[in-house]
């Protein structure tokens, strides 16, 4: 498959506001050891709870409504322990020794997905070019939404903003069972291969995990409870649709909104800007004031500095936020945080206006 000329930045000069701010972090903020065990206690709980609730599956499941709440919680909690402790893993912030990073995420594979391929995606395609069209592919997942303003368009986008309130809560069952599959075998518009070769083993991964994550979530429970099989079966698309739809508030509410920038490359790959003012300018938070918001998003939250600062684990993150609040307001530099409502619903109206065949909304270099 061909290679992609991957875009490239501005080259910050002496006076870029990051390596202040950079610098003003690390002597106020990065030292505070206790952040980093909070981090570390909190991830390993929610491990723990994870098998906890699968346990009681298996204990309790013959109540049928036990069985649908343990799923449930279940669901809530693979993805509470995915963008939090998973997350941070992956970047290499949850522990300070690399061997233990990459050991932790191993639970990814426990929820049937591929953590090599994930970690290659999202670092080295949606960190580095956020927002970008062809690049970032967090954003760009299907045809059937149309996020970007310059993507091709259907016209079944028209009713986007209605059918997608039906698909989101569809995501973990889309990114377990097609998205992962279209991503080591898919060869329209697939970014990933085109910037790095998959190994063979992770195709016999890709299966293996698969079919674990199936003999222990599905059948298992099927075997020793006394339950129809109809009815595991039904709990546990209640865990995928209602851990989804946890999910979909942090996938839509950072990147995403009517007043999303999408930037694009000139002629010759290059970016309009640096790569931190990139960052500012694509990113936004949300419910930062929420202790329950930040306790389940973690990163997300507080999204903006996860992008400038994605080594740092998030429990330093709210200490972080108004630090950048204050060098975006010397620099005229945006910032913008929302309630997680707002954010949800800036979202779909961007879906609504993208959904218009006559699109108003234009990109550009800055």
């Amino acid at each position: 498959m061909e290679k992609l000329k991957r875009p490239s930045y501005l080259k910050p000069d002496a006076t870029d506001f990051f390596r202040k701010m950079h610098k003003e972090v690390e002597e106020t903020v990065l030292n505070n050891n206790k952040l980093y065990r909070l981090n570390v206690t909190k991830a390993i709980g929610l491990l723990a709870a994870y098998f906890i609730f699968y346990a009681c599956i298996l204990i309790f499941g013959n109540n049928t409504p036990l069985l649908f709440l343990f799923y449930i919680l279940c669901g809530f909690t693979m993805i509470v322990l995915f963008i939090n402790a998973f997350h941070d893993a992956a970047h290499g912030a949850l522990f300070k020794k690399p061997k233990h990073n990459d050991n932790f995420t191993w639970v990814l594979e426990a929820f049937g997905s591929n953590r090599w391929l994930w970690i290659r995606r999202h670092i080295s395609l949606h960190h580095a070019y956020p927002n970008v069209q062809d690049w970032d592919i967090d954003v760009k997942q299907s045809d059937m939404v149309r996020i970007f303003p310059n993507a091709p368009w259907f016209n079944v986008h028209r009713y986007q903003h209605i059918y997608m309130w039906l698909i989101y809560p569809l995501y973990s069952l889309n990114w377990l069972f097609i998205r992962d599959f279209k991503d080591f075998f898919g060869t329209k518009d697939n970014y990933v291969k085109r910037v790095v070769t998959i190994p063979k083993k992770e195709y016999y991964r890709l299966f293996a995990t698969k079919l674990i994550n199936v003999l222990y979530m599905v059948v298992l429970p099927m075997a020793v409870l006394n339950q129809p099989w109809q009815m595991v079966l039904a709990a546990w698309l209640c865990m995928h649709l209602f851990g989804s739809m946890l999910a979909v508030i942090a996938l839509v509410s950072t990147h995403v909104d009517e007043e999303a920038y999408f930037p694009k490359a000139d002629e010759n790959g290059k970016l309009g800007t640096t790569w931190a003012v990139h960052q500012m300018l694509v990113t936004k938070d949300f419910s930062t004031d929420s202790p329950l918001a930040n306790f389940l998003y973690g990163g997300f939250t507080h999204h903006v500095a996860h992008h400038l600062f994605p080594a740092v684990g998030h429990t330093y993150y709210p200490y972080i936020t108004p630090i950048i609040k204050k060098y975006a307001a010397e620099n005229n530099l945006p910032y913008t945080s929302y309630p997680f409502h707002a954010a949800v619903r800036s979202h779909f109206n961007l879906l609504k206006n993208n959904g218009l065949k006559e699109n108003i909304l234009f990109t550009g270099e800055i």
